[in-house]
């Protein structure tokens, strides 16, 4: 890729590609389909469904984030927003406040601009979006604004992985690097820790068309992330987080994927209430889901 096409949004802008993608994700809001619940709600005129956020984005806070995985972070931190509320709810969240309260504040396109071009200055090596899942049309209309003003640097999109594909698919050439969930593959453990319809179907679909668009994770010289799919798989207690299957099916999208095998699981919210998680992970669990993870390009925090 050349330098002038990178981050690749830059390519899109230059074409006038970037403005259609906006339109085009705006008009999802109207009859809200932007994520898998399809709600159909008039978003436009701030209607509100199973996310609870109308036509402005909610942003909880902005930063530097020095917790990431390193290749998202670097040196001088990822530049990470927070959107609040979100399209699923998982009950173990840790960011409960966040994505099932909506701590935090509403936003404007040029807000979200100002937030990342803020982010941008204080040296962060990439705009990282968190629970992105709900708000792609009010982001994408943010990053038009801010590319216009001088944005430069990579676009990180951190997501749960229930992403509908038409979202995902105006993401394409604007998203170099996506850092996805992978949380479990059963029906029922979706419907009864996150409270959404089929979410091994809908992540596998995004994780698939998330690694159409930008491969396997390439680094740069300092190992720091410039494009490709990154996968996060937190252990749950219990095999809840059914990772050998897990493991399976992200062999069948690439055996060299970049993984990272979480251990930090702490029964956050309302964890406590099921007794199969309502507890840590033991190290013998831990190290189970490594020897499963065995190929992969283990990433760790």
């Amino acid at each position: 890729m050349e330098l002038k096409d990178y981050p690749s949004y830059l390519k899109l802008y230059r074409s006038g590609e970037l403005q259609r993608r906006v339109e085009k994700a705006l008009s999802m809001l109207r009859e809200c389909n932007v994520c898998p619940h399809n709600c159909g709600v008039n978003r436009l005129k701030d209607e509100r469904g199973y996310c609870k956020v109308g036509r402005k984005a909610i942003v909880s806070s902005y930063f530097p984030h020095r917790g990431e995985e390193f290749p998202i972070r670097g040196f001088k931190g990822s530049g990470t927003i927070f959107f609040s509320y979100c399209n699923m709810r998982c009950v173990y969240c840790q960011n409960y406040e966040i994505s099932h309260f909506g701590e935090g504040r509403e936003v404007s396109a040029e807000d979200i601009a100002n937030m990342m071009l803020e982010l941008q200055d204080l040296g962060c090596h990439n705009i990282n979006l968190v629970s992105p899942s709900h708000v792609v049309p009010q982001i994408l209309e943010g990053l038009l604004i801010a590319v216009e003003r001088g944005l430069h640097i990579p676009i990180v999109y951190n997501t749960s992985s229930f992403d509908s594909l038409e979202s995902l698919k105006l993401l394409d050439g604007i998203v170099d690097i996506y850092l996805a969930d992978l949380k479990y593959l059963r029906k029922d453990f979706g419907r009864k820790y996150s409270k959404v319809k089929d979410y091994p179907t809908y992540a596998k679909k995004a994780i698939k068309e998330m690694f159409r668009q930008v491969g396997n994770l390439k680094t740069d010289e300092r190992g720091i992330a410039v494009r490709g799919l990154l996968v996060r798989h937190l252990v749950l207690p219990n095999d809840v987080s059914t990772t050998s299957e897990v493991m399976a099916f992200l062999r069948s999208v690439d055996p060299n994927l970049a993984v990272n095998v979480m251990d930090q699981y702490w029964p956050f919210y309302k964890a406590k209430e099921y007794p199969e998680i309502a507890r840590r992970i033991y190290d013998w669990e831990y190290r189970r889901a490594l020897k499963e993870a065995q190929g992969f390009k283990l990433i760790l925090e």
